[in-house]
């Protein structure tokens, strides 16, 4: 069970919630296919593991807060607070880490928005149905409406006066 958790920890970052998930799952798969050699007790069981993550805790080798900061890390860039939410919390995180680590998401959500935008678009549609297209591709990354506001406006602010800017240019 522990050289099983290690292994699965040496992948990657893992909740506590999800690794337990994980090794239950694992266990009680193959204790079925091995069912006729010894009965096991479902909470001797579920109780061993929790000993078994308590001591992973312990040692440094399992951290809440440790995975929260990785998703922040990795997904951070490419997503907004909402669908960050969902990824800690489908993590099994506790509320108040998931508050935390949003809060510090939130700090860059407008650049991360606008960045993301750039990457994808790089122009501001000129028509409500290319608008409408830009303004789902990023409440679909889980940007707030009011960031995505905030993006399109500023962005066509800055086409508007990069095109002044040219005008300027040729009449001179």
């Amino acid at each position: 069970n522990k050289g099983r958790a290690l292994r699965y920890l040496a992948q990657r970052e893992y909740s506590r919630a999800e690794l337990e998930r994980k090794l239950m799952w694992a266990l009680q798969r193959s204790l079925t296919r091995h069912a006729e050699l010894e009965p096991v007790n479902p909470t001797k069981l579920r109780q061993d593991v929790h000993a078994m993550l308590d001591e992973l805790t312990d040692k440094g080798f399992l951290s809440d807060t440790r995975t929260a900061a990785q998703v922040l890390a990795s997904k951070g860039t490419r997503f907004g607070v909402n669908r960050l939410r969902q990824e800690l919390q489908a993590k099994g995180l506790d509320a108040t880490l998931v508050a935390s680590t949003l809060a510090q998401a939130r700090l860059g959500e407008y650049e991360q928005a606008a960045q993301v935008w750039r990457r994808k678009f790089g122009k501001i549609a000129l028509d409500t149905k290319g608008r409408a297209q830009q303004m789902r591709f990023l409440a679909g990354r889980g940007f707030s409406s009011d960031v995505i506001g905030r993006v399109l406006r500023r962005v066509g602010d800055e086409v508007h006066e990069a095109d002044e800017a040219s005008e300027a240019d040729a009449e001179g």
